[in-house]
């Protein structure tokens, strides 16, 4: 741990301010340094992805990676300079229209890719949106029948307070005629008698 503190300190943030006074101060020679310092720096970095596994029980490892990085940094070895003008330079020339053309090529798979996987989530969304509205509005209908349950039978039980007065009248109206009839052939028949 203590071997990331001094690289980070000096691999990344001294040469981010330099970076940042060259961008200020618009000197194009300070910049242009900086930019290869950049340049060498991630190249190294992905680099050190893979020797770090390989390479982390060599002795003094550690150590050689921050000293390389002062290598870099230093203004009496231009380091960096030194490695992108020997190598970095001349190679990405030669290969620039091979790496452009991968470039492009996988920025259009990936777009593709992206597009066919939002397709494919936006499906497997919509499935399970629609699995859940039907297992839901079976539920709702189950709850809403339930209720509509309890209501009618609260509404059967207190059938004598919530009937309207009008049907009332009406019932009470057509008990009535039966007495009358009843009256009326009690008296018939007692007038026959």
């Amino acid at each position: 741990f203590c071997f990331f503190s001094p690289r980070l300190i000096f691999g990344t943030l001294y040469p981010a301010y330099y970076s940042y006074k060259a961008v200020k101060s618009k000197d194009i020679k300070e910049y242009v340094k900086w930019m290869m310092y950049w340049i060498i720096f991630a190249l190294f970095t992905t680099a050190e992805t893979f020797t770090d596994i390989f390479l982390c029980w060599f002795p003094f490892y550690y150590e050689l990676k921050i000293a390389f990085v002062a290598w870099l940094l230093s203004p009496y070895t231009k380091g960096s300079s030194l490695l992108y003008r020997k190598f970095v330079h001349p190679t990405l020339s030669s290969k620039e229209k091979e790496i452009d053309d991968c470039l492009i090529q996988a920025k259009d798979r990936s777009y593709d890719a992206l597009v066919h996987f939002g397709k494919r989530g936006l499906n497997v969304a919509a499935t399970a949106a629609v699995m859940a509205a039907s297992k839901g509005q079976g539920a709702l209908s189950e709850r809403l029948r339930s209720f509509s349950m309890q209501d009618l039978s609260t509404i059967r039980g207190d059938s004598s307070s919530t009937v309207p007065p009008s049907v009332t009248v009406r019932t009470s109206s057509k008990q009535s005629h039966p007495k009358p009839s009843r009256s009326a052939s009690e008296g018939t028949g007692s007038s026959g008698k």
